[in-house]
């Protein structure tokens, strides 16, 4: 839980709200089901592998939404049993490109990075929307990254450029559909200690012969520092989340939310 579930009383902020959280099941993704889940709403998510999580979503969808196939049987699944959702929070992503620049990437590289990245969200959109359009109100959260900002060229220069993508796309999606009572927003984390985070950490310090603190800052020295000097935890990102989600932000449209311990600039 995080201060302000602490402090507060939430357990009913999203009673009888139906939402789909994509890629739910670790890191940011499986603390936002959690935190959905703490709010009062029924969560379904998504995997490509079978989860044994606690809390449990209401409704787990194996698939590779990556793929049309997977996006489709996870719509009509949820279709069926729920008869559309309330809230959608496109949480997968992730590359898993080589290292060494632009030069190295093949287009396989950058096709699976915008199949991943953007459009599994695109999909899931043109399918779900409609619903909320019907019923005249629904919320979407694409999360993003501030490698749109920020991209580091090395091994995920296509996740950034995805991810980029995904964000212009969430801007216009926000214009088109505002009027009809559906809002979408943007959040970008940066270095968020997720469960793979602290692997790449310890890996880091295995192959530099360093500890772990060495390599995290190494980490953070890389993306040109961290002002609070720390990164930042998944059930932040999900607060940030579920405030986006909830009613407490029904002014908040076309926004992209940045929480990233200050890592990004001021431009």
């Amino acid at each position: 839980m995080s201060a302000v579930t602490d402090t507060l009383d939430l357990s009913g902020e999203f009673r009888d709200q139906r939402a789909l959280i994509t890629g739910g099941t670790k890191g940011i993704g499986e603390a936002i089901v959690r935190r959905l889940l703490a709010g009062g709403a029924r969560v379904a998510t998504t995997g490509r592998s079978a989860i044994d999580a606690d809390p449990s979503p209401t409704l787990f969808l194996q698939a590779d939404v990556s793929t049309p196939d997977g996006v489709n049987k996870v719509i009509d699944r949820l279709l069926n049993e729920w008869g559309g959702v309330d809230i959608i929070v496109h949480c997968v992503g992730g590359s898993n490109a080589p290292n060494g620049g632009h030069g190295v990437l093949t287009d396989a590289d950058w096709e699976m990075a915008l199949r991943l990245n953007l459009m599994a969200a695109v999909r899931f959109d043109r399918a779900l929307i409609p619903g909320m359009v019907e019923r005249g109100q629904g919320v979407i959260v694409h999360i993003a990254s501030i490698q749109h900002r920020l991209p580091l060229h090395d091994a995920t220069l296509a996740y950034a450029a995805a991810k980029a993508a995904l964000r212009t796309y969430s801007k216009g999606l926000a214009n088109e559909v505002g009027p009809q009572g559906v809002r979408v927003n943007t959040v970008s984390p940066g270095f968020i200690e997720t469960a793979a985070a602290r692997e790449m950490v310890h890996q880091l310090a295995v192959a530099r012969h360093i500890d772990e603190a060495e390599a995290r800052q190494l980490i953070i020295d890389g993306l040109g520092g961290i002002p609070i000097g720390r990164p930042g935890l998944p059930a932040e990102v999900a607060e940030l989340v579920a405030f986006l989600a909830s009613p407490r932000a029904g002014s908040i449209t076309g926004a992209d939310y940045v929480i990233d311990g200050g890592t990004v600039p001021t431009t």
